[in-house]
């Protein structure tokens, strides 16, 4: 069954044509790939799937809504598109706990678990403005991950990770599909994608092509 479904999607920006006739559906429970240079169209997909931006022609349908019609933007769907943003004088936890009680869905104890899946201390005191970009990167997990959703929607989420650290996100991405997730993931390695992925897309100049 396909939890995402784009069809004949249309991106234009001014005079750019960004996305070219997109035809692509992902199925429920596994990992997707996208992979494409820099340009290729991948992040504005991504950006069109979550109801970020909205398309020129075309229709996109994540779990049985139609996205900009039924919703504007998916529910149950945890998202790290481009570097994640957060306020900068607060701690990691704090940060999250803000963002959990936009929809009140979890407590302290999931905000404080969500940290720990992706090796964050919750205690830390520490700014988010004096973290590593890897530290962001994991807390930008964190945030996706924290109301336990039913999509992840990741792009490039090992930037700025150590090699422990890439090997870490891979067990905890790889186990999230195990309880029945669907991951669509953008990234530049080759190596997370064949490692990770059942199906591969590959974009180039606003069109995709499946390769596996």
């Amino acid at each position: 069954m396909d939890i995402i479904d784009v069809k004949n999607v249309d991106l234009t920006l001014g005079k750019t044509q960004i996305l070219k006739d997109i035809s692509v559906s992902f199925e429920k429970g596994k990992i997707h790939g996208l992979i494409g240079r820099n340009g290729s169209g991948k992040t504005m997909l991504m950006k069109c799937i979550c109801g970020f931006i909205k398309p020129t022609n075309g229709e996109i349908t994540v779990d049985g809504k139609r996205v900009g019609k039924d919703v504007d933007f998916p529910k149950d769907m945890g998202i790290i598109i481009e570097t994640p943003g957060f306020i900068p004088y607060y701690s990691g936890y704090k940060n999250l706990k803000l963002l959990a009680g936009l929809n009140n869905k979890i407590g302290k104890e999931e905000v404080r678990n969500s940290m720990k899946q992706v090796g964050l201390d919750p205690d830390l005191r520490r700014h988010v403005r004096k973290y590593s970009l890897g530290m962001r990167q994991r807390l930008g997990l964190a945030q996706a991950i924290m109301e336990n959703p039913k999509i992840l929607i990741l792009d490039e989420p090992f930037n700025g990770l150590d090699k422990e650290g890439v090997a870490e996100m891979r067990e905890y991405l790889l186990s999230y599909k195990e309880q029945g997730k669907t991951i669509l993931i953008c990234s530049h390695s080759a190596e997370d994608i064949s490692v990770l992925c059942e199906t591969v897309h590959e974009m180039d100049k606003g069109v995709i092509e499946k390769l596996s």
